[in-house]
This record gives C-alpha cells, sequence and structure tokens, in this order.
C-alpha cells in the first residue's frame, strides 16, 4: 500500500524546513519550483551549512501531519476491508438463531494541521534564483550553498543611493544633509555586517578562526592588516589608491557621525591626513562624495567575497592545505 502526501505551503508558496543537526535545528523555508533544476540536489541549511538529502529536512510538524494522514488512510482501508466481511444470516429452525456482522465506522483518525512559521527576510539567490526565507539576515542558499552576505550587501547599497536621490529632491537644507550623512552612515555599517559575516562563514579557511569569527571592519587600515594576516591578501587590494582614501576618509566620517556628532577630533586628522580638516569644526559630507563611496564599496565587497570564495575552491581541490 502506498499514496502520496502532499506537504501544504505558505501564502507565498514555500515550504517549510528544518535542519536535521541536533545542534542546529534552525528552521527555514524554501518556494520548490525555483533554483537548481535536476535530481537528488542536496539541500543545505542556511544557517549552520550542512548538507544533506531533502528528506531529511522535514520539519518535525509536517512529520507529525503525514504521520496522522498515514493513519486516517489506513484506519479507512481498515473499515473498507471489514465492511467487505459483512454478513446477514437470518434464523432458521426450531430454535430461530441468527447470526449477523455489521461494520458500524465510528470517528475517523484526526489530521494533525500545523502552519508555516513567519520568517524575516525572503532572498531570491542570486546565482541559482532558489527563493527562501530565513531567520536574521545572512545565510547559505539551500540550493546552491552560496552565501547571501555580498548579495545583502548590494540591497543595501541600493538603499543608500535612493536616500542621494531622495537628498537631491529636498528644499529643507537640514533634511538634505541629513539623508546624505544617514546614506554615509548605512553603507559603512552595511559593509561592516557583510564583512564580519563573509569572514566568520570562512573561518576555516584562517590561520585563526577564533580571530575571524570576530573581525571587525568599521576601521579599514584596522581590517586591512587583519584580513591579510588572517587569510593571505588584503582588502586595499581591490581598490585602487584613491579609491582607498575615500574609503578610509569615509569610513572615518561614519564614526565621527556615529560617536561626536560629526565634530572632527585628533584621531579623524591623523587618520585621513586631511589638510583642509580643522579640530572641533564639524565634517563635511557631500552628496558626490557618497556616490563614490557607494561605488567603491561595492567594488570592495566583490574583492573580499571573490577572494574568499577562491580560498574556499582551493581547499576543496586540495584539502588539508589551509588551516
Amino acid at each position: 500500500m502506498t499514496f502520496k502526501i502532499s506537504i501544504p505551503t505558505d501564502g507565498n508558496g514555500l515550504t517549510g524546513r528544518e535542519c536535521p543537526v541536533k545542534d542546529c535545528l534552525g528552521y527555514f523555508k524554501v518556494k520548490f519550483g525555483t533554483g537548481l533544476k535536476g535530481d537528488n540536489i542536496p539541500c543545505v541549511c542556511p544557517y549552520c551549512g550542512h548538507r544533506g538529502h531533502h528528506d531529511t529536512f522535514w520539519t518535525q510538524e509536517q512529520l507529525q501531519y503525514a504521520q496522522s494522514i498515514a493513519m486516517r488512510e489506513v484506519s479507512d482501508l481498515m473499515v473498507q476491508e471489514l465492511k467487505k466481511m459483512e454478513f446477514n444470516i437470518p434464523a432458521r429452525g426450531a430454535f430461530g438463531i441468527g447470526i449477523s456482522m455489521k461494520v458500524e465506522p465510528g470517528l475517523q483518525h484526526p489530521i494533525r494541521c500545523y502552519r508555516e512559521k513567519k520568517l524575516e527576510t525572503e532572498v531570491t539567490c542570486s546565482s541559482c534564483t532558489l527563493e527562501y526565507a530565513i531567520y536574521g539576515v545572512f545565510g547559505y542558499c539551500p540550493d546552491c550553498g552560496m552565501h547571501n552576505s555580498f548579495q545583502i550587501l548590494e540591497k543595501n547599497l541600493e538603499l543608500a543611493e535612493k536616500e542621494l536621490r531622495l537628498a537631491a529632491d529636498m528644499r529643507d537644507g537640514d533634511l538634505r544633509t541629513h539623508l546624505i550623512g544617514d546614506a554615509l552612515e548605512n553603507a559603512v555599517s552595511a559593509f561592516d555586517g557583510f564583512g564580519r559575516k563573509a569572514a566568520e562563514s570562512h573561518k576555516s579557511l584562517s590561520s585563526h578562526s577564533q580571530k575571524a569569527s570576530t573581525l571587525s571592519f568599521q576601521n579599514l587600515t584596522n581590517a586591512d592588516g587583519n584580513v591579510r594576516a588572517l587569510f593571505g591578501f588584503g582588502l586595499s587590494d581591490g581598490v585602487t589608491a584613491d579609491e582607498w582614501k575615500l574609503l578610509v576618509r569615509c569610513f572615518q566620517k561614519r564614526h565621527l557621525l556615529a560617536h561626536r556628532m560629526g565634530v572632527i577630533d585628533e584621531k579623524y586628522v591623523a587618520a585621513v591626513n586631511d589638510p583642509a580638516a580643522r579640530v572641533g569644526r564639524k565634517i563635511t559630507i557631500e552628496s558626490s562624495e557618497v556616490s563614490s563611496l557607494l561605488s567603491a564599496v561595492n567594488k570592495l565587497g566583490e574583492h573580499l567575497s571573490g577572494r574568499l570564495a577562491n580560498l574556499a575552491q582551493a581547499a576543496v581541490k586540495s584539502p588539508g592545505t589551509l588551516k
């Protein structure tokens, strides 16, 4: 006896999945029909990176639902088979005794219903086009396994670009200045979050996994040296000298905006070597400067992501050669 059970999807057509690793058990959702095509494509946990057959990623709620469907099918079949055995022998003879058997169906086995959970971030993988949803922001694609950190960085840079376009239409000078500064802060914060996650997800390829897990990218000069020591390449290798100066200056400006209300201090003057900067005065941020920053940050992120991906490919081809 075999039968198929259809697993319900949520309102957006996504199906729940659960990592089978006991230390993870991460819940996420995917839209079947999108992503990679073919048979026996493994599923990847977006949180811990575990790979396994799709049949090992059912959620506990889905398994309980399937079991309840199976129990109902079996119990209904048993009732049907028993009804085929019904008989009625009327009473005969002096004693007038008759024998009969009639099956009266009882209550059906209850179906265990469930509802897929609401998650925080929906992503369409830029590599294989799988549509999936996760808790948090960063994660591996459940189909191709590509980490989405650079994709999330690009989305945040697009939002910063929208802020600049809004600022250009603002008549209020104070609001225009705020939007331009906010776009700069968002770009720097987005790169810091991207860099941290990219380094953490590739920590096994570094010379010191614990340091790679806690790497900060708010100070680019320090981050450049740390990345070079941990992974063997520098951040500054991926941009021109002028782009690097722009990045360092803007990252320092973000620090002043976040911690000193934009007022210049001695550390800023020493870090950027800007002869026009005066301690105690407010920094100036032009829209054109932030626009150039967004392009440079995207280039820097692409460099970091690409170099880490190359290290991962090298580790697969020659396992044991990297720490």
